[in-house]
């Protein structure tokens, strides 16, 4: 079917949108502002979504109200066939990612699965793709990186499809893990000071406004994306004592060597060629000193540098406002889920 590449002139009511990952933390905040817009919105999910598969089909029916959600298997080409693309499509939006970060799961999810999403709707008719990745794809040490940036390159290379590939930084949820802990009394744990990391949280829904935009806006055809959250990038330790400030009491900071983490890595990396069902072990370890050592910033190869001011904002929601909101409220809707990682 040739691609529909008129969209852009036809009002949002005549355009379908079809959005893979929609019942994912960012996926459903993505999928009710294409809603909220307007657009004619195709929601596709597993038939048990949510953390540990625990949504059912009416639960995310209603939980996506407005969308014609549909229900299939992504790593089934089949499938996405099938149920997301019956019919013509013409934006493709995938937030999908692996649940854990391991390096099948990695591999099966963030390229494989993405491939089939890609290769099917452009067999419907899907002009342009937007593609959830991350910032942190520009240094890829980890299978996850390696993947994404494995199915980034089938996109760039792509001359008739257009894309905007969207490279976020830290999400607000994932500088959640620690607000209970600290509620309860116990420190801040961070590494090298806190001062090894840095970056620029952004909110799911300003995110969402963010790739919401990349269906219409000029400058962001066929562009990689970095995007960060509004105000000056922030360290861990800066972090830490902006989340005592919402909790009203005294930082406590508690600072663990990096160094720490390396015996154990190295451990399980050596026993993981001997051992495979290790090597996903050894890989979150990696993940985790990956995130405690990597800033989210733009990565400057010429000065080998992370860079704050290149990084772009956007948006409203600021870190201080979600802190002193998961105080006030609780982390009802902030779950780390299977990806606790990321």
């Amino acid at each position: 079917m040739p691609l529909r590449h008129d969209f852009r002139s036809r009002p949002p009511e005549q355009v379908r949108v079809v959005v893979f990952g929609a019942t994912g933390y960012i996926g459903r905040f993505v999928t009710r502002e294409l809603i909220q817009r307007g657009y004619q919105v195709v929601a596709f999910s597993r038939d048990r979504s949510g953390v540990g598969g625990r949504n059912r089909r009416e639960q995310v029916v209603a939980d996506l109200a407005g969308a014609d959600v549909r229900f299939g298997d992504v790593t089934d080409a089949a499938s996405i066939a099938d149920n997301a693309f019956d019919q013509p499509a013409d934006v493709v939006v995938s937030c999908l990612a692996s649940r854990s970060g391991g390096r099948r799961d990695s591999w099966a999810i963030d390229h494989d699965a993405t491939l089939n999403t890609y290769r099917e709707g452009r067999r419907a008719g899907a002009a342009h793709f937007v593609l959830l990745s991350a910032i942190c794809v520009q240094k890829p040490l980890l299978e996850f990186q390696k993947a994404k940036l494995a199915f980034e390159s089938v996109l760039q290379q792509d001359s008739d499809m257009t894309h905007s590939i969207v490279r976020p930084t830290a999400f607000f949820k994932s500088l959640a893990g620690q607000v209970e802990s600290c509620r309860k009394g116990g420190p801040y744990v961070m590494f090298g000071g806190g001062r090894l990391a840095s970056c620029k949280p952004i909110s799911e829904a300003d995110l969402a406004r963010f790739m919401a935009d990349c269906l219409t806006d000029e400058d962001k055809i066929n562009r990689v994306l970095p995007i960060g959250g509004p105000g000056p990038a922030m360290s861990a330790r800066e972090q830490g004592e902006l989340l005592f400030r919402a909790l009203k009491r005294k930082p406590r900071l508690l600072s663990v060597p990096i160094a720490l983490m390396d015996g154990p890595i190295a451990l399980l990396e050596g026993l993981s060629q001997l051992f495979p069902t290790l090597q996903d072990t050894a890989e979150f370890g990696k993940i985790g000193r990956y995130y405690a050592s990597e800033s989210m910033l733009v990565w400057d190869s010429e000065h080998g540098c992370y860079d704050a001011d290149a990084t772009p904002s956007t948006g409203e929601d600021t870190l201080e406002q979600f802190f002193e909101r998961v105080v006030r409220e609780g982390l009802a809707g902030q779950e780390l889920g299977d990806a606790a990682l990321f």
